[in-house]
């Protein structure tokens, strides 16, 4: 299959599909396609599996696209301003991905609930605890929140990031949540209580939009009721 990357605000992702070539993707994520396209709504990989993706930010069903015919088209629109990130697992270990960032994939791409080890980082780390485990081969595609900022961190180095600026890390990258230090950053230093700290070696992958905050901003903003 072809695909390319159309717009630049908020991009969508179009394919070129051959006869029986597939992709899967949440429900509500296809943008436009061609009739010769059908469509099949399952769990994909039974209940349990629905309903981990479910903690993890996805939808408990996933759709499924398979082309009839050969050069068929399909889209998929990303949901903030940001960009459309692919990659490719062959050869590839397998990546850990924040909740919402998964946009669609191929049928040989394999997607589950990720726990982490330590419940605290659940309990208190917002969005750093239910994480998507991103396995198998072939090409999964990713939604970034504004611009990606790749990173290739060394054994043993670390990075410290909001959680919400976490797009995907390798899975030989460890993860913790942490607290921020000391009572007055926490109250006034505008950074949340919460980081997310990645130690190396492997790759991570960052987006300089937190939409949550973004969000959030927009609702300071609107008029409150009177009643």
């Amino acid at each position: 299959m072809e695909h390319k990357i159309i717009g630049q605000t908020v991009p969508a992702i179009e394919f070129t599909l051959n006869k029986g070539e597939s992709l899967y993707t949440q429900s509500g994520a296809m943008t436009w396609m061609s009739p010769q396209i059908s469509l099949e709504t399952n769990t994909k990989g039974g209940i349990m599996k629905g309903l981990g993706r479910v903690f993890s930010g996805e939808s408990l069903f996933m759709n499924t696209y398979t082309a009839l015919n050969d050069n068929q088209k399909i889209a998929f629109a990303s949901t903030v301003p940001g960009g459309i990130l692919n990659v490719n697992l062959t050869n590839h270990t397998g990546l850990i991905v924040q909740k919402g960032s998964f946009l669609c994939a191929e049928p040989t791409v394999e997607l589950k609930v990720a726990f982490r080890k330590k419940l605290s980082s659940g309990l208190f780390g917002g969005e750093g605890f239910i994480l998507e485990d991103i396995s198998g081969t072939g090409n999964v595609f990713l939604e970034v929140d504004g611009d990606q900022i790749e990173k290739e961190l060394q054994p043993g180095e670390v990075i410290k990031v909001d959680t919400g600026n976490v797009v995907a890390f390798e899975k030989t990258v460890k993860y913790e949540v942490e607290t921020v230090k000391g009572i007055k950053n926490v109250l006034f230093g505008g950074e949340g209580l919460f980081l997310t700290k990645l130690t190396g070696p492997g790759k991570v992958i960052l987006q300089t939009q937190n939409f949550n905050d973004f969000a959030n901003r927009i609702i300071a903003l609107m008029p409150k009721s009177s009643n």
